[in-house]
């Protein structure tokens, strides 16, 4: 029998056996379970085959139906079933039904866009601010956030060692006033530039967690391909502890370890320096704007204790009055003071610090609040969100931002030699575990494409970001089987101090390694150079950071013909003392916004950057200065707050770039 017929009998074999098991009959299905994905209020992705899935009794049939089709699907012995109907149009209502012993009902479905929103705080931050921050003119726009057609589902934070099935929700809601306030900004005004425009329904599913890295968003199979990650992936499987095990240990940890630390400083010496006392002098000590990060300010390669102190007058009415000391979060731990009295301790850089002040301590007049803070390694300080810095009483509140006195502590202490600091949030920053918990159970949910913004946890190993971004949106697309479905992200907005001279710097290279991820088909980049907060990680305007984002998906995933880039750097050519720059996306011309340009940098073959002259010649830039004689490279926006003013006719800020490839600060940082 030749190999053709041997074949055609295989393919004879599983079309009969096939079609004995449709002949077959099954009970119906009991005790018929969905995933919070199915609930009253959904978004089903238009024009793609709508898959649904839960679990029942092993053995029994499920019969899903919805606008006329119909699609069968019988539970495996793991009591798991899976079934698939055929595309359709936008439109809706409709009404699901999923029928086994008992008929479950899924009302108000649309069929339309869905859209995942990911990354960590400033994907996560609310509309409604709940504790963050709050967005421009952020009362307002909850008030008129009426879109009966756009819906919303936020997947509730939870990690996990090994991928889940399912996740915790409350479900889809319809966008209005009174639901819209717990959803991502940034996700919302993204859905509702879409929705002006497509005029479909559109479906935005939010899952983000404040505070994360890349790596924690990436399966084990991919993450087992990068050596580096190799011994931890293989750790984390290998825990077989429940996830009430794990909170357990953790609890006990992080019981154990300020308690270690604080013997440490107190022991150490540091507290003899009279720093804390409220009548020490402290004028001979450095100035420093907060909320910052220490690295931004000066303080590059100090790890251990940096001392902070500030006077503050409160007014007379406020005397012998108990008040609250807020200080928005610190990195890593802290000792804090009101008038040489501990007032608290705080370790867990995530925790907004409050404190009481009582009555007792508070006079009128001149009132010294001093921190002692820890570093144990990466970033240290006092670093916000600014609207958090204050001193309360009631509803009124005396602002903390701004000029602190700092001094770093003399004797300080060894941070190598430190007990092991427990996982932040228990393990969240663990690769793989929001992967596991919060991306796989959604996997088989159809979906338009993904937003996603995030890096700023990544950025002292901006070097390694350039590879663990581009693994993780294809580990993304393998897995959702979606081939490549649009991947839009936006890129680090401007925050921090402005630096007077050009330096080398961890966020302009975290830009740089985003930029990079444009490589991958079926991408895009909102830039937000121009709309971050010098003093906030959480800048307040996030309405642009949604425009930016749809304008990059009305381009190129729906074919609209708007400007969806600013200025991307093409390429360089030397003239003399001088540098041409040529541009991509110099839609309507390029423009100096507010006068001469500024933001850029120029080099000699010494890699010593000076500020340059740039000039608009058509589509391109021109940069020299008389400082450098013979330029080899430029810079632009090369900073984490650079003072850049560079934009297309169409209004989009350029992107940050250097046409150099000199070795960064974060190379080799793992």
């Amino acid at each position: 029998m030749s190999s053709f017929q041997l074949k055609s009998v295989k393919y004879l074999f599983l079309f009969i056996f096939s079609l004995s098991l449709m002949s077959c009959s099954h009970e119906p299905a009991k005790n018929i379970k969905l995933t919070p994905l199915f609930t009253d209020n959904m978004v089903l992705q238009q024009k793609q085959k709508i898959v649904v899935w839960g679990t029942a009794g092993p053995g029994g049939e499920v019969i899903v139906e919805l606008n006329g089709k119909q699609a069968k699907a019988v539970a495996g012995e793991d009591g798991k079933w899976k079934t698939m109907l055929p595309p359709m149009e936008a439109g809706g209502p409709y009404e699901m039904k999923i029928t086994g012993e008992d008929t479950l009902t899924i009302n108000n479905v649309m069929v339309g866009e869905v859209w995942i929103c990911s990354g960590q705080s400033n994907m996560e931050m609310p509309l409604g601010g709940n504790g963050w921050s709050h967005v421009n003119n952020w009362q307002q726009e909850v008030a008129s956030a009426d879109y009966p057609d756009i819906r919303l589902l936020i997947v509730k934070k939870e990690m996990a060692n090994r991928p889940k099935d399912t996740f915790n929700s409350k479900g889809w809601e319809v966008c209005t006033p009174e639901t819209v306030g717990e959803f991502s900004a940034v996700g919302y005004f993204f859905g509702r530039d879409l929705y002006e425009k497509i005029k479909v329904p559109v479906g935005l599913i939010e899952t983000s967690w404040g505070g994360t890295v890349v790596e924690a968003w990436t399966s084990a199979e991919a993450l087992k391909m990068i050596p580096e990650f190799v011994d931890t992936v293989k750790a984390i499987e290998a825990d077989m502890r429940t996830a009430e095990e794990r909170l357990a240990a953790q609890k006990e940890n992080k019981k154990i370890w300020p308690d270690k630390i604080g013997n440490i400083i107190k022991n150490s010496g540091t507290w003899e320096h009279g720093y804390q006392k409220a009548d020490f002098n402290i004028g001979g000590w450095k100035t420093m704007n907060l909320p910052t990060i220490w690295e931004r300010a000066g303080l590059e390669k100090v790890d251990g204790i940096v001392w902070f102190a500030r006077d503050v007058n409160i007014p007379s009415s406020w005397k012998g009055k108990d008040l609250t000391l807020s200080l928005g979060r610190i990195n890593d731990y802290d000792f804090t003071w009101f008038n040489g009295e501990k007032v608290g301790r705080g370790v867990d850089v995530m925790d907004l610090r409050k404190y009481k002040i009582p009555g007792n301590l508070v006079k009128a007049g001149r009132n010294r609040i001093t921190v002692e803070v820890l570093d144990i390694g990466g970033n240290g300080g006092l670093y916000g969100p600014a609207g958090e810095m204050k001193l309360l009483l009631g509803d009124k509140s005396i602002p903390l931002t701004g000029k602190w006195k700092y001094k770093i502590d003399p004797k300080n202490v060894d941070v190598s030699k430190l007990p092991e600091k427990p996982d932040q949030n228990s393990g969240v920053n663990r690769p793989t575990v929001l992967y596991n918990a919060m991306i796989h159970p959604l996997l088989d949910y159809r979906i338009r494409g993904a937003i996603w913004y995030q890096g700023e946890s990544n950025a002292e190993r901006a070097y390694q970001y350039r590879y663990l971004f581009k693994t993780m949106i294809n580990d993304w697309r393998k897995h959702w089987q979606e081939g490549d479905f649009p991947f839009y992200f936006v890129q680090l907005a401007n925050f921090m101090q402005v630096k007077d001279k050009p330096v080398d710097d961890s966020w302009a290279e975290l830009r740089e390694a985003q930029t990079m991820a444009l490589e991958l088909p079926n991408t895009g980049m909102a830039v937000t150079i121009d709309i971050g907060d010098s003093i906030d990680i959480h800048p307040h305007n996030k309405q642009d950071v949604g425009k930016r984002l749809a304008l990059v998906a009305l381009h190129k995933t729906y074919g609209f013909d708007v400007p969806y880039s600013g200025p991307m750097y093409k390429e360089m050519k030397k003239e003399g003392n001088k540098i041409r720059i040529k541009f991509d996306h110099t839609d309507g011309g390029l423009v100096a916004k507010g006068g001469k340009l500024k933001g850029f940098a120029i080099a000699g073959k010494d890699k010593k950057f000076v500020w340059a002259d740039a000039e608009i010649d058509g589509n391109d830039v021109v940069v020299w200065s008389d400082k450098v004689k013979e330029p080899v490279a430029v810079r632009y926006a090369w900073a984490a707050n650079p003072v850049c003013n560079l934009y297309n006719g169409a209004g989009l800020p350029a992107s940050p770039f250097r046409t150099d490839d000199w070795d960064g600060v974060t190379k080799g940082r793992k």
